[in-house]
């Protein structure tokens, strides 16, 4: 587990590894915006935080450049918060522990998400601020908060506080892509009042698990294939509750309405004559399901335990309602791109479920380039919620960002790119929500862009980032904050 100084650029990689070290899941950003703002005041940078906490810092332009436009280098402090079940860790408290895995070619973390989405690219502005020999026009960082889980500081962001003309974001995650738009999305909170009867006297308790799923972004790691471990519990559990008469007690899945669910769990009852038929239809179920998903999901597993016993359980109409309307949800992708090969148009992520109480509630989030797509998927999951006699609720929708074909800052960075590494990079459209369509609100004349080094399976404990595309990254960020055009 080498240390990541080792790494270069070591001035960016010390950042990471200090990012790291401080607690800040999203929605609790207290710590690393604490310790930005002290960082930039040690260095006599201007710093302001605005009414919802994002951070503003101003660097002046390098002697020479001050008719240079002014630039914006823009991430987010927050971090997705995913860890495997058998990792004893507290994403409120603990750090996030990265390390060189064995190639030698990738950062990781132990046991849960690395935090490189967006932290590297936090690490990036940084060090460009903390740089006295990067030659740059008059910058300021933008450090919004709670991006994945609600992009409220980008929601908030007031006009008046910045001065720039081009926004550079960073929070892309492959390299020698370009980005110049990006999906919108909405939120889905399909609500159900659960109605409860008594448990026979002959009938046992069970709990039933599936973990083991890779899981990942629910924007760019739609497309793999990667199963939706909600998804599989319930199919399962439906033909169990034909087939078999279970009653469930308790349904739950996920965390993130914005990762693909790796684990999921119900309890239920069952009559103790049927106990073993039920495993046997369920040692068939994993078999089928690790056949279909052999080359996508290795490590999948459904562990049936007995717990204590229940008082009472879902009535059967309700767990009918609720069993068939999570089967019915679509999932994964709606449809593809007609304008812009291989890119996925619009998608669904039925990301998280849950019991408490009396209610049962299920999340949904929505993304699409286009805003018919969006509301063609969103009544699509509203008349099969509403058909099982579900309150849904939409909230939360955000832009998309629309591609302008004739961006000076787009065309800037793919020259510089091809100058560097005698290749013209990829200009794409990004399925995932960027921040950029919001910031367009209340500063409509940015010219923006995003860039980023790879990173795979953000939102999962197997994020992982390539090490030379971070160098490859940050040698393109400097060489375009040197080329940017003049006011």
């Amino acid at each position: 587990m080498s240390s990541l100084s080792q790494l270069s650029p070591s001035h960016l990689w010390q950042l990471f590894e200090k990012i790291c070290s401080i607690p800040h899941p999203s929605k609790h950003e207290q710590k690393i915006s604490l310790w930005i703002q002290n960082w930039a005041k040690e260095l006599g940078l201007t710093i302001k935080e605005d009414a919802v906490g994002n951070l503003i810092i101003k660097k002046p332009a390098t002697v020479g450049m001050e008719d240079l436009k002014g630039t914006i280098l823009q991430a987010h402090m927050d971090m997705v918060p995913q860890k495997n079940s058998d990792t004893d860790h507290d994403f409120l408290t603990d750090p996030i522990k990265p390390y060189v895995i064995e190639s030698g070619d990738w950062v990781t973390a132990q046991g849960t998400t690395l935090g490189a989405d967006n932290g590297v690219g936090l690490a990036s502005a940084l060090a460009v601020l903390a740089s006295d020999d990067i030659p740059h026009g008059p910058l300021e960082v933008l450090i919004t908060i709670d991006e994945e889980a609600g992009m409220t500081g980008a929601f908030g962001l007031a006009t008046g506080w910045l001065e720039g003309d081009i926004l550079i974001n960073t929070d892309s995650e492959q390299e020698g892509e370009v980005y110049m738009g990006c999906a919108g999305g909405i939120d889905g909170n399909a609500n159900f009042s659960l109605a409860f009867e008594k448990v026979p006297s002959d009938y046992q308790a069970f709990n039933l698990s599936i973990s083991g799923l890779k899981g990942g972004h629910s924007g760019v790691d739609i497309h793999t294939g990667r199963a939706n471990a909600n998804k599989l519990l319930v199919r399962f559990l439906l033909n169990a509750s034909i087939d078999y008469d279970i009653s469930l007690t308790e349904l739950n899945g996920g965390s993130l309405r914005n990762a693909i669910p790796r684990e999921a769990n119900a309890s239920f009852v069952i009559a103790k004559d049927k106990v073993a038929p039920l495993k046997v239809a369920l040692a068939d179920y994993l078999a089928t399901i690790k056949a279909n998903l052999a080359s996508i999901e290795t490590d999948i597993d459904m562990l049936l335990i007995s717990p204590e016993d229940f008082e009472q359980c879902w009535s059967k109409a309700t767990q009918a309602a609720i069993l068939r309307a999570l089967n019915g949800c679509p999932n994964g992708v709606v449809r593809m791109s007609d304008d812009i090969d291989g890119i996925v148009e619009t998608s669904l992520n039925l990301g998280v479920m849950n019991t408490r109480g009396s209610k049962f509630n299920a999340m949904v989030l929505i993304r699409s380039l286009h805003d018919d797509g969006r509301l063609e998927t969103q009544r699509t999951v509203q008349s099969v919620f509403e058909l099982a006699g579900a309150d849904v609720i939409f909230s939360g929708a955000y832009p998309g960002w629309k591609p302008n074909t004739d961006s000076a800052i787009m065309k800037t960075v793919r020259d510089t790119y091809q100058t560097l590494f005698n290749k013209v990079p990829a200009v794409m459209v990004i399925h995932a929500g960027l921040e950029c369509g919001l910031f367009k609100t209340a500063y409509p004349h940015w010219d923006m862009v995003s860039i980023g080094p790879t990173i795979k399976f953000p939102h999962s404990p197997d994020e992982k980032i390539e090490i030379a595309s971070v160098n490859q990254y940050w040698q393109l960020l400097v060489a375009v904050l040197a080329n940017i055009p003049k006011k």
